[in-house]
């Protein structure tokens, strides 16, 4: 089956995760696309494929050479909480020509404010039609590690032991949650969950979560003077507290954010939800500070308790670990310049099962998809992009064994 067939087909099935659910997965209905992916896992012949009961789903293909190291791959199954991820109805442009893409009666993608798809003319795009997300994040990687797993077995390519997994709940940190490094055994990994196929990712933002409830009190209006403590207001003054400029809609590369995700009040009750994010370990903390400041101070004028503060750290930047063995990157690097292409790594402004994997102790940097503008409307795939990433991790694969004994020889 052919990458673009597949993402055709994974895309359809809502596998959207739910942050504020205690379950794991968090939704029933990220089982479906496991389910399905363990059989497609079977159909192909690997070693006990099998949906585990956190809805991880693993397979094995063993080796059918001598002396290469057990690599692992890995992408997420759910889809992101921005955008519905249901009834998504995806469309394939041939050839793109390289202007407006019309997604639907009001809705349109122009390359004037989307500069990503002048890189993509003359391609076969894969797009919304406007109402929902695609699911690219990170569906494209799953098809991909799919189909390349194909190819290794319908092409006798030599090859060591390839773990496979993919991971519900990524998208609300917790893909990680309950992964079973004793079933997957690989020495070293890749996630594919990215943006463009040169890219080999090994430091991405340390990151955590606020949650902020702030309780007001609810007079009636006509006798609410000296009363009255509207928790709507507060959150707008805690929000004015925090700087301006470390919008996410203001920074780029190696700044760092704060993200208001969610906020939802009324007089009596306000919540709000941040996402907290920078590479660097010492400003992560001083961002933390900000809130943790932020909130004393308003708890001094308004009274004890009516902010309370919940800070959640979700996964840290994965650099230190990767750069004390580069053989990973290595790798990578030689494989994406076997396709053609010039490698490059940059941080990334976000994160992965891969970080959280690398502490777990396997170290686990991260390749793209040929997928962009995720998690909204805008998204799109690239199918020539995801096959030369196919063409990407299937050279890591056969090239292992070469760049293993040149790096531990050094």
């Amino acid at each position: 089956m052919r990458v673009e067939e597949r993402l055709l087909k994974y895309v359809v099935v809502d596998t959207q995760s739910d942050e504020y659910a205690a379950t794991s997965p968090s939704t029933e209905k990220q089982l479906v696309l496991a389910n399905m992916l363990a059989e497609e896992l079977q159909e192909l012949g690997l070693e006990n494929p099998h949906v585990d009961e956190f809805g991880v789903v693993y397979a094995k293909l063993p080796a059918n050479a001598q002396g290469y190291p057990a690599i692992g791959l890995n992408a997420h199954m759910d889809t992101a909480t921005d955008l519905t991820g249901a009834n998504v109805k995806p469309r394939m442009i041939p050839a793109y020509d390289g202007g407006v893409i019309k997604l639907n009666e009001n809705i349109q993608m122009d390359p004037k404010q989307f500069p990503i798809l002048a890189k993509h003319v003359g391609e076969d795009l894969i797009v919304t039609d406007g109402n929902t997300l695609l699911g690219g994040d990170d569906k494209a990687g799953i098809a991909i590690i799919m189909t390349a797993v194909e190819q290794l077995i319908q092409q006798n390519i030599p090859h060591g032991d390839v773990y496979v997994a993919f991971t519900p709940d990524e998208e609300v940190g917790r893909g990680t949650e309950h992964f079973d490094l004793n079933t997957f055994k690989a020495e070293f990994a890749y996630t594919v969950d990215g943006g463009e196929i040169n890219e080999i990712d090994y430091e991405n933002f340390n990151a955590a979560q606020a949650l902020i409830t702030i309780h007001g009190k609810s007079i009636h209006t006509g006798a609410a003077k000296n009363k009255m403590i509207n928790a709507s207001l507060l959150a707008m003054q805690l929000h004015s507290l925090l700087p301006v400029e470390m919008n996410p809609a203001y920074t780029e590369g190696y700044e760092g954010f704060n993200h208001l995700l969610h906020i939802k009040g009324e007089c009596e009750l306000a919540t709000m939800t941040y996402l907290i994010r920078n590479h660097d370990a010492e400003k992560f903390a001083k961002q933390k500070r900000m809130f943790i400041d932020a909130c004393a101070y308003l708890n001094k004028r308004y009274g004890e308790g009516t902010f309370e503060l919940e800070i959640k750290d979700q996964y840290q930047n994965m650099r230190n670990l990767i750069e004390k063995d580069m053989r990973v990157v290595e790798l990578a690097n030689r494989a994406i310049s076997a396709a053609g292409l010039e490698p490059v790594s940059t941080p990334v402004r976000g994160g992965t099962d891969g970080a959280a994997l690398t502490y777990m102790g396997l170290p686990c940097p991260n390749f793209g998809t040929g997928s962009y503008n995720h998690h909204g409307r805008y998204e799109f795939a690239s199918v020539q992009a995801m096959s030369k990433m196919v063409e990407i991790i299937t050279n890591v694969l056969t090239m292992a064994k070469q760049v293993n004994e040149e790096m531990k020889n050094k």
